[in-house]
């Protein structure tokens, strides 16, 4: 069980002109004392292609934390436009919210971030050299990315089975109060609902002809010992099958008469 659980994000200033500043507004909440700080950071994703231009764009400690909820500002500085590719100025992209204890990251929230030009003028026939101030960004703030991880606290029996914990093995579930939930249960309500429908869709052509078809066995065809013979044939009838058979294909190959096989016996289910 995580000693903080974070309860909400809100974007202060949201559109604003990509040169602003970002302002969060962070809620959250501690179980227990903590000996260390907190400390929150705020990434810029500069190019989808490398992680190579991404931007710590400012970092925060936050302590010592009192037991029960907390709520802090956290301003961070905009990204240098001189360290993301011309052709990835404008877009999507995405910033990273984090919150690591004692060096280990137990949550981060992503957001898209969509950049683009202010009027639709400069929107359908952008410059070649991008207007850095005429440029405003748009946190998507309503559907964020939660991600949590399972990190040792303070005492040894908050220390997930393998400490430090491999991070891409992220612990997703989100129970009611944490932030993140609601989202996620949109999410996967949506799947729900397609596969139910795709089932609705095909069920009928999965099932059709296969009603109503089956054996019917009568009880003068059980044996003695409560069997049925399955195959629904005597050895008389096998024979005289075997012989039409050579007598139709006999000009175009020999067939070798089998020896009359003992009935195929299965006891009745």
């Amino acid at each position: 069980m995580s000693v903080v659980t974070l309860l909400g994000v809100n974007v202060i200033n949201n559109p604003a002109k990509f040169t602003d500043k970002y302002l969060f507004e962070i809620t959250f909440e501690c179980l227990e004392p903590l000996e260390k700080d907190l400390e929150w950071k705020l990434t810029y994703v500069g190019s989808a292609q490398s992680d190579s231009h991404d931007q710590e764009l400012d970092s925060l400690l936050v302590g010592p934390i009192p037991v029960g909820v907390n709520k802090f500002a956290f301003e961070a500085n905009p990204p240098d436009t001189s360290r993301i590719p011309l052709d990835e100025l404008l877009g999507v992209t995405v910033v990273l919210l984090t919150c690591a204890y004692d060096g280990r990251e137990f949550v981060r929230v992503g957001y898209y971030v969509n950049n683009e030009y202010e009027t639709e003028e400069l929107q359908n026939a952008p410059p070649a050299q991008p207007i850095i101030e005429k440029i405003r960004r748009n946190v998507l703030a309503e559907k964020p990315r939660v991600t949590r991880f399972n990190i040792k606290w303070d005492s040894e029996a908050t220390a997930p089975a393998e400490f430090p914990p491999e991070q891409p093995e992220a612990d997703l579930v989100a129970d009611e109060e944490e932030y993140g939930a609601e989202e996620l249960a949109e999410e996967e309500a949506e799947l729900a609902d397609e596969d139910a429908e795709a089932a609705a869709a095909g069920g009928d052509t999965a099932m059709e002809g296969v009603e109503g078809e089956g054996v019917v066995v009568d009880d003068d065809e059980l044996s003695d010992d409560g069997s049925v013979d399955i195959e629904g044939e005597s050895d008389d009838e096998l024979e005289e099958e075997e012989g039409e058979a050579e007598a139709v294909d006999g000009d175009e190959m020999e067939v070798d008469k089998p020896e009359p096989a003992a009935p195929h016996v299965a006891p009745v289910r």
